[in-house]
């Protein structure tokens, strides 16, 4: 499937002398740079009709032409595969994405995921970069995610998640009686002996995580978490970090943590819990076509409300 592309605009007074794929960028910014870097090699974006390259020097008043195909960005392959979705428009779709689902293809996840869904629900997404996936979560984490449907509006959000400026909610349960609210600022890159994982490291990139209680128990807290950055795995490397790992993180968790005198039921939940209990369930974002800040919250899955229930009658059999 393809998509043609068939677009003018002039370069003003105030970009001449600026390069030709810098002027592109501003006149077309529902396009990434690289891909009208592209455009213009192959001549599919042009000047007053005539091919240049990217780094020429427009004087002004020049016109701009694409004509070009959108063509599918990889192979991916469609699949039937029920989703939760929470909403859809002309721009956007925003999936509740269940536990065990994979976002993207990998190395030993060649399909079944999410991807692969969205391009059966909605096949124009093969245009897209990663099929309008703009930000994931992690296989056994729970929650929302929103998806772009045009270029426009994966530009627009790509910048809101690159300028901090979408909302990101999450709940978590964490092992260990926290006492307050707070804040990580370490930076997370990649573990330096164990690739697959990633870690605080001093070379890492800047990560914020926010956090504040909702509810505590014997041996265990509920939490709130807000992202100002999107590093891989950051929720679980941080609250790890400062020796709160995530209930069940099969990579971050460390040992399993019981509380003395823990009811059967508690102790036979604890040790059945197999992901980190973690669940993105707001997320905001100012809409690409209106501007108009939209948010969205979905409930947490039937095994963290079953936890939490199961935590809460542990401390009521103790008082």
């Amino acid at each position: 499937m393809t998509q043609q592309i068939q677009l003018s605009a002039q370069v003003t007074d105030e970009q001449a002398g600026q390069r030709l794929d810098q002027v592109a960028a501003e006149l077309f910014p529902d396009f990434s740079r690289s891909r009208l870097q592209t455009w213009i090699k192959r001549g599919e974006l042009t000047v007053n009709g005539q091919p240049r390259k990217p780094r020429e020097k427009v004087i002004g008043g020049e016109s701009l032409t694409i004509d070009a195909e959108l063509e599918p960005e990889q192979s991916w392959e469609p699949q039937p595969i029920d989703l939760d979705i929470v909403h859809e428009d002309e721009h956007l779709l925003l999936i509740n994405k269940p536990a065990g689902l994979v976002v993207h293809p990998a190395a030993g996840n060649r399909d079944s995921t999410l991807l692969n869904a969205l391009l059966h629900h909605a096949p124009e997404l093969a245009t897209l970069p990663r099929a309008g996936i703009v930000h994931r979560i992690d296989k056994d984490t729970t929650g929302l995610l929103v998806v772009a449907k045009t270029l426009k509006a994966h530009a627009s959000l790509v910048s809101q998640l690159q300028e901090k400026t979408a909302f990101r909610e999450y709940e978590a349960i964490v092992q260990g009686v926290m006492t307050g609210g707070g804040k990580v600022d370490e930076p997370i890159g990649r573990h330096p002996t164990q690739r697959t994982r990633q870690a605080v490291t001093h070379s890492g990139k800047p990560a914020v995580t926010h956090y504040r209680l909702i509810e505590r128990f014997r041996a265990h807290t509920h939490i709130r978490v807000q992202l100002e950055t999107g590093r891989t795995h950051q929720i679980r490397v941080h609250m790890a970090h400062i020796q709160y790992p995530l209930l069940g993180d099969p990579t971050y968790g460390g040992r399993l943590r019981i509380p003395k005198g823990a009811t059967a039921e508690l102790v036979e939940a604890l040790r059945q819990f197999k992901r980190q209990a973690l669940h993105a369930r707001k997320l905001g974002v100012e809409h690409p076509a209106t501007g108009e800040y939209c948010e969205w919250e979905v409930p947490l899955p039937e095994d963290f409300r079953d936890m939490i229930k199961v935590l809460r009658d542990d401390v009521a059999s103790d008082q």
